[in-house]
């Protein structure tokens, strides 16, 4: 038996809900999800240098 009274801006109404949240307070003293500032940068770098390092070899290979 189909359900006729299905209300399709419900659902949508607490997707929007759930989106509005504010995300729950940090307890004093935790890490942050996504770090300082210097830690990406540091880890930009050793990104950075990988890369390179893995171009460099690709390149001396194809040359040699």
């Amino acid at each position: 038996m189909a359900d006729n009274d299905y209300d399709s801006a419900g659902s949508t109404q607490m997707f929007r809900a759930f989106v509005d949240e504010s995300p729950a307070p940090q307890a004093p003293g935790s890490v942050s999800t996504y770090g300082n500032s210097s830690s990406r940068t540091g880890l930009i770098a050793v990104v950075t240098v990988v890369a390179l390092a893995v171009l460099g070899t690709v390149i001396w290979l194809a040359v040699k």
